[in-house]
């Protein structure tokens, strides 16, 4: 369809049907932005950032951020995408200055498709080797075991560690976990420059996680839409079932009271609140344009308000639940190994491919626990990668929509983009893949980069489209407006949550290490390349949008500044019976 400037910018509301796929139920779209939001950093990155950060006093600055920026993000990306019918890139159709925005939110798409899926590669391998009589990582009898590894329960050592050092040294001991991951899973390298050969193992692991994907999505939100009846519920059951087993562990308790026990001095530290403030942004995944996409497939008259404080309980709800888990775990496993807690809990994969498989090995029926745990760690990495992949999808569909939104056409497409993905993702399947993963992790995505998208978004509805307006929008859609606090989150709250926390990460910036090896120039000069990718699409938009449009500089500002909308009739906030009544008029005629 061709589209014109809206004549009337200050009340007027688009009402657009076209032949876009919708949600066959409200709860596909529910289920979806569950499954999406709920991901590894609500069971590893949570509970890590709880007890590193007072316990229980962690919640308060949590909670700050998740009513102030969290839920009003989450809100604001699933209402503009539902309102406007678009995905990521065209949807800031709303404000065509800052449709830099969405090429950027789909870069980050781009660069997440291709290393969240190896997280989901490594749990896979653990899954497939939990498939025996007694786990490969309880024990020092493996051929990848060298004579430092022991089974001793002093031995343990909660980093880890180089093999050349222990070996010198001599009386340095590993645990057999450590091993496993690093000298059987990883095979790792000395550093960046030795890349080494691909880890054909992984390699498999890989392409299953791959193949996966694309029959969960390949139909579009139709098919995905019913995957996630399964893939965002059954990891409940699982986490459920192994958080009644591991709180009747010894030491659970212990556990939980170092997990929840409140230090209120603890807020004192500026560090804290940051934390607390990326670990929403992380959670509610907010600035990578996915949700809105989700949002697009959504009727013009569903209720994305109510939408979206179910997933915005639900999904804080998860971090919770999980932290209580991992750290019932994680006392059990301090009594075991006669370590403080403090040196068994680790952050992001040590947490999760270290930690906890030494905690199951020292269960009863060790086996299955571990494949209940890991195959939840599949469900819930499946969910996020193949939202992520359909929000990308969606974003350069909208551009293409006779060629690319449905039929085999769509389905030749998906299966490029994730052909393309893995083939990219083999980087870091290889013996030096982690260090290659870790600048992935540690730059396309980061919080600077996601903060980043946070400010504009609410730059460009708050302040230039309108807060105001896009209630008066919302009303036109769901037929009454939403409590005015996130009108005023948009406007103020959130930008200056955005900005500060930026401006004090990039001011913190710590040089990029993993365990004691320090990345060298050319590795953080590709990393930082990475980061500025998506970053410098917001102002490059911008400069071309005003360089290529005819005026005065006040005019062409003017016409940057005015939504583009699709040419249906016009519905006036509060006509909802009106906007549904003319929506099917439009699809007769």
């Amino acid at each position: 369809m061709t589209e014109k400037i809206d004549e009337h910018p200050d009340t007027a509301a688009e009402v657009v049907e076209d032949e876009r796929i919708r949600w066959d139920k409200g709860l596909d779209f529910v289920l979806s932005c569950i499954g999406f939001a709920v991901g590894f950093g609500n069971i590893w990155r949570f509970p890590y950032l709880c007890y590193k950060n007072g316990g229980g006093a962690f919640f308060i600055p949590y909670i700050l951020f998740m009513v102030f920026a969290g839920i009003p993000l989450f809100l604001l990306e699933v209402t503009i995408g539902q309102f406007m019918s678009y995905g990521g890139i065209r949807v800031w159709n709303i404000c065509p200055i800052f449709k830099g925005i969405g090429l950027a939110t789909t870069v980050i798409d781009f660069w997440l498709n291709q290393y969240y899926i190896v997280i989901i590669a490594w749990a896979l391998f653990y899954f497939f080797s939990s498939f025996t009589t007694e786990l490969p990582w309880s024990h020092c009898r493996n051929k990848w075991n060298t004579f430092n590894c022991t089974e001793f329960k002093s031995g343990y050592v909660d980093q880890l560690s180089n093999y050349t050092a222990n070996e010198t040294r001599g009386y340095e001991t590993v645990s057999p976990v450590d091993e496993f991951w690093e000298r059987e899973v990883l095979q790792i390298t000395h550093g960046l420059s030795e890349m080494g050969g691909l880890r054909w193992n992984l390699v498999g692991t890989l392409l299953i996680a791959w193949v996966l994907n694309y029959f969960c999505i390949w139909k579009g939100v139709r098919s995905s839409g019913k995957v996630v009846y399964f893939t965002a519920t059954f990891p409940y059951v699982i986490i459920t079932i192994l958080l009644i087993r591991s709180v009747l562990l010894e030491g659970a308790a212990d556990g939980l009271i170092y997990y929840l026990k409140p230090d209120i001095t603890r807020l004192r530290d500026a560090q804290v609140w940051v934390d607390a403030g990326t670990q929403v942004f992380f959670s509610y995944a907010i600035g990578i344009g996915s949700l809105t996409a989700l949002g697009s497939y959504n009727k013009f008259n569903n209720n994305c308000y109510r939408d979206t404080m179910i997933v915005a309980f639900v999904n804080s709800f998860t971090s919770f639940y999980c932290g209580l888990l991992i750290f019932s775990v994680l006392g059990h496993m301090s009594v075991e190994e006669g370590l403080p807690i403090s040196n068994v809990a680790t952050t992001g994969p040590g947490l999760i491919f270290i930690a906890y498989p030494k905690a199951v090995s020292l269960m009863p029926f060790a086996p299955m626990w571990s494949c209940l745990f890991f195959f939840m760690l599949l469900l819930v990495g499946m969910d996020s990668q193949f939202v992520t992949v359909e929000g990308f999808v969606t974003a350069i569909a909208d551009f293409f929509p006779r060629y690319l939104r449905r039929g085999y056409k769509r389905e030749i497409f998906v299966l490029i983009v994730c052909a393309s993905s893995f083939l990219f993702g083999l980087s870091m399947v290889t013996r030096g893949g982690m260090y290659v993963f870790q600048i992935y992790d540690y730059f396309s995505a980061s919080g600077m980069v996601l903060l980043c998208m946070a400010f504009f978004e609410c730059v460009a509805i708050g302040w230039i489209y309108g807060g105001e307006r896009l209630y008066a929008n919302m009303e036109t859609m769901i037929g009454y407006r939403p409590l005015g606090i996130f009108k005023w989150c948009w406007i103020v709250f959130t930008p200056v949550i955005s900005l500060a926390i930026w401006i004090f990460s990039v001011a913190n910036w710590t040089p990029l290490k993993y365990e004691n090896y320090v990345y060298p120039p050319w590795g953080v000069g590709i990393g930082m390349c990475m980061a500025l990718s998506s970053m410098l699409c917001i102002p490059a938009w911008a400069i071309f949008s005003l360089a290529n449009t005819e005026g005065s500089m006040r005019e062409r500002l003017q016409k940057l500044t005015t939504p583009h909308l699709r040419p249906f009739q016009i519905v006036l906030p509060g006509k909802l019976e009106k906007a549904v009544e003319m929506q099917e008029m439009e699809k007769l005629s």
